[in-house]
């Protein structure tokens, strides 16, 4: 029955992060493999109480279909946001998405033809990978340092590929290498893209997971053209199960990406929508974020500290200031996936950078995780 497939389906496979994660459900498995947030961190009796309030005011109407664009309230408390970190819109600029992942996956429909040159940093996030895959994208992927993409490197990238569509960029604690593009990268990328006239697709989930150094203004504090496509989630700053996540775009993007929605899902989970803008207006978000960032201060720290009193020498790590992930790099000739089995084997659980690569470049890197596990747990895995 296979050759019953859409010629798509061959571009489609499990997400290998995902595959990891089932064998991480088992309790005795101390995992530092997905990318979950703190489940302590959850504000499950709060919650309970916008849940009640929103059920109690409009209870026929938060069960009822609503509009594609999403729950005014909300996209005016995401508006209100977006102008906090420097990025001037109003609810015409916002779409509630299924999560972020629907607005990664929407954007692959919306932009990529049959071949189409997407510039992304190397490594990158997976699923936005697997997702412009099914689109049957080709990747062209930007050395990182410390300090995020090498610009220099994606000028030449761009000069290269000129039929590039856009480049694809985490600019804040990046999945999976924690980096942060430094401020000077996010200006010269702009000029770049207006240069180039290719699009800017901003993907900042972790943007105000920031519990160490400077504030930076996104990428798209810096757009002078409307090329960028800013997408972020409500999965890092409040909980994943709602599924809630948003883009930030040009209302002519907008439009489209309505239309391209409609088809998908009709529109956002209506409850959701209406309880998180709820929580939202009883109590105060920014200070639920500081509680988030409090604690993966410390969880980040002690899996540093942990790193440099057990790991060999003859390694890197990156330091991150904010977000949830520290990539490491292994000595050349050192494949990952045998470190993930052996690490198994004690009930420890990575995942191998391999998949991180579009092309599947490196073999020699591994993604910790240190959000979702406990302090001692950090310390003993």
């Amino acid at each position: 029955m296979k050759n019953k497939f859409a010629e798509r389906a061959r571009l489609v496979k499990s997400s290998e992060t995902r595959e990891i994660l089932k064998v991480t459900e088992r309790p005795e498995v101390i995992s530092f493999a997905g990318g979950l947030p703190a489940p302590e961190l959850f504000p499950v009796e709060n919650l309970k109480i916008a849940c009640n309030a929103v059920l109690d005011e409009e209870g026929a109407a938060s069960l009822q279909y609503g509009t594609t664009e999403g729950y005014i309230p909300l996209r005016e408390a995401i508006s209100h946001r977006m102008k906090g970190i420097g990025i001037n819109s109003t609810i015409e600029n916002v779409l509630i998405t299924s999560g972020s992942q629907q607005a990664i996956d929407l954007t692959g429909r919306l932009f990529i033809n049959e071949g189409d040159t997407i510039i992304c940093e190397s490594p990158t996030y997976l699923a936005a990978i697997n997702a412009f895959k099914s689109y049957d994208a080709k990747f062209v992927e930007v050395v990182m340092d410390d300090d995020g993409m090498v610009i220099e490197e994606l000028e030449k990238k761009l000069n290269n590929h000129p039929d590039t569509k856009f480049i694809y960029t985490i600019p804040d604690f990046q999945n999976p290498t924690g980096r942060t593009l430094k401020l000077e990268r996010r200006k010269r990328m702009i000029e770049l893209a207006n240069q180039y006239d290719v699009l800017i697709v901003e993907d900042n989930p972790y943007e105000a997971v920031r519990f160490a150094g400077e504030e930076l203004p996104p990428v798209k504090h810096f757009d002078t053209e409307n090329r960028v496509i800013y997408i972020s989630t409500f999965s890092k700053i409040f909980t994943p199960g709602l599924r809630l996540g948003w883009i930030c775009a040009d209302e002519s993007f907008i439009e489209k990406y309505v239309a391209f929605k409609q088809t998908a899902d009709l529109h956002t989970d209506s409850l959701a929508q209406r309880i998180t803008a709820k929580y939202m207006e009883i109590y105060d978000m920014e200070e639920h974020i500081k509680k988030i960032k409090a604690v993966y201060k410390t969880k980040c720290t002690d899996m540093m500290r942990s790193i440099e009193e057990f790991f060999p020498k003859n390694l890197s790590y990156s330091k991150p200031e904010g977000g949830l992930f520290i990539w490491v790099e292994l000595p050349e000739g050192i494949d990952s996936a045998h470190i993930f089995t052996e690490c198994l084997k004690n009930n420890v659980a990575c995942v191998p950078g391999t998949p991180f690569f579009p092309n599947g470049t490196q073999k020699n890197t591994l993604r910790l995780n240190y959000s979702n596990m406990s302090n001692e747990k950090i310390i003993e895995g």
